[in-house]
């Protein structure tokens, strides 16, 4: 009998799915981490939701286990690389709290534009002051939605009902997807400078880290309000807490924090600040919806019906998976790669697969393409599953074409993609030893090693600017771990790419930038 064991408190209804399938459940919350290790290796299915953490040691001890499933969005309590290696399928239940979400959003929007919450604790202490709590409509006014993702989607159609005009800012929305919606596609800064009020719906990444800093914060309206539902990280507290303090912006209304508890509450304690302990999925209907989504998908995923929502698995015929898997990593770098580096909102994507590669089932290369590109602008996981469908859900036009004729490379996968501003390309292929190379960009014969850390610049080809960019770097002791140059005619605009050590900070950004020959520079993370 297969055994499941649900680590973290669950409605009685999924627990009942998994019993109904004859599965043996076990209920066992809060269970230490010394102890979940030594029982995990008798389960083949475990459920967690945000507070049970499966990290790389108890998974080396999950013998039997075939799947953890998430309860909730987002795996980060949960070591996927590890999961991948152990072979167990991660997956979650995404879409179960979007509607819970929104709604929290929009409660808090109302608070804080109505001033509700201060005005009750006013009328507690038997006060009657009302012309100290004089709000604002959010009829007629400006909503900016920083991410157009389920929830993000879910708040435009409650802000367009309610006579708003909604503003989003979304580097991986294409415009026509945008008006199917009824709402206007802006860049950051027009959105900050137009908006009444700002909600931020992305997921929290390297890049969405502070986000809304000081600088962003200095563009709004000082009449304008802040809220945040998403991820404490992405707003830089320490400026908001100044922004709000000297009345730069009206208010804010905050759900979620840096640290969970907060340490320091003095952000919270502002009577312009309308504040919950992280309650927008806490609704019985939010919970009873993931609990019931994830007990499906780990049930069928356990009885190999079907897999959902995973985070780390492609269901290919052992031969086909022998051959195409080094070229998993390779699509999915070069789709991180480029999407970094491209301008404007991407539009449509053609991903060509060349040479032998060419004879094999690439659907999945070009989803795992799609989720390296689209993984650090998403607020849901992205993965090889659903990858294609949540680009053509944002409008973005994907076309695969295989060529088997002769080419430079025995196999190579190229990239074009389209943005309303710019159309790039990158090619790459796998040496003998079946490591990755990106070998031409832009029409430019490159050879770059993918590493974690990347410089791209572009910059006029003059004798001098290769040393100045060494010993810029060296200056600031960033190691150059290596480097690849190209051109396309001399004294034109040459291609630069650094495999560095270290990432780069803004200082080093600026000094380099300073150099009037440098065209371009891009800071790349990978």
């Amino acid at each position: 009998m297969l055994k499941v064991i649900v680590c973290d408190k669950l409605s009685e209804e999924g627990i009942k799915i998994l019993q109904d399938a004859g599965f043996s459940v076990d209920c066992k919350y809060k269970t230490p981490p010394e102890e979940l290790k030594k029982i995990i290796g008798e389960y083949h299915g475990a459920i967690v939701r945000s507070d049970t953490k499966f990290t790389r040691d108890i998974i080396e001890h999950a013998h039997n286990l075939k799947v953890i499933g998430r309860a909730g969005v987002g795996l980060d309590n949960v070591d996927i690389e590890a999961a991948t290696k152990k072979g167990i399928i991660a997956m979650n239940s995404p879409g179960g709290n979007t509607i819970s979400t929104c709604e929290h959003t929009f409660a808090m929007m109302l608070a804080r534009a109505r001033s509700i919450p201060a005005a009750q604790a006013s009328l507690k202490q038997k006060l009657w002051d009302r012309s100290k709590f004089k709000g604002v409509e959010l009829y007629s006014k400006v909503l900016g939605i920083v991410g157009l993702g389920r929830i993000g989607k879910e708040m435009a159609k409650r802000a367009i009902a309610f006579g708003m005009s909604v503003h989003v800012y979304d580097p991986f929305i294409s415009e026509e997807a945008a008006e199917k919606i009824g709402v206007k596609l802006v860049s950051l800064e027009e959105l900050l400078k137009c908006a009444d009020f700002v909600t931020v719906h992305t997921p929290l990444t390297e890049e969405t880290k502070h986000l809304i800093s000081a600088k962003q914060l200095a563009l709004m309206k000082p009449k304008a309000f802040l809220i945040n539902c998403a991820r404490g990280e992405i707003i830089d507290e320490e400026a908001l807490y100044n922004a709000l303090k000297e009345k730069k912006i009206a208010g804010a209304a905050l759900d979620v924090y840096s640290k969970e508890p907060p340490v320091d509450f003095k952000l919270i304690e502002l009577d312009n600040v309308v504040a919950t302990p992280h309650l927008a999925a806490s609704t019985e209907e939010a919970q009873l919806n993931v609990a019931i989504e994830i007990a499906q998908c780990v049930k069928d995923a356990l009885l190999g019906k079907a897999i959902r929502n995973a985070a780390n698995y492609v269901q290919l015929d052992p031969e086909t998976y022998k051959m195409i898997q080094p070229y998993f990593a390779l699509c999915e770098k070069m789709g991180k790669f480029i999407s970094q580096l491209i301008n404007g909102g991407a539009k449509a994507i053609k991903i060509f697969y060349l040479g032998e590669i060419s004879a094999y089932k690439v659907d999945v290369l070009s989803a795992a393409f799609v989720k390296g590109f689209l993984s650090l602008s998403m607020e849901q996981d992205i993965n090889y599953i659903n990858a294609l469908e949540i680009a053509k859900d944002r409008g973005i036009k994907i076309e695969q074409i295989s060529r088997r004729e002769e080419e430079e490379y025995v196999s190579s996968v190229r990239v074009v993609v389209t943005t309303d501003k710019e159309e790039r390309t990158l090619e790459g292929t796998l040496f003998a030893n079946k490591e990755a190379r990106f070998v031409m960009m832009d029409g430019v014969h490159i050879e770059v090693a993918p590493s974690e850390h990347l410089l791209v610049i572009n910059n006029w080809d003059k004798p001098g600017v290769i040393g100045f960019l060494g010993t810029t770097l060296g200056s600031n002791k960033i190691n150059i771990a290596g480097m690849s140059l190209g051109r396309k005619t001399p004294k034109d605009i040459a291609l630069t790419i650094f495999n560095l050590d270290n990432p780069l900070n803004e200082k080093v950004i600026k000094e380099i930038s300073s150099n009037r020959d440098i065209v371009s520079l891009k800071s790349v993370r990978l």
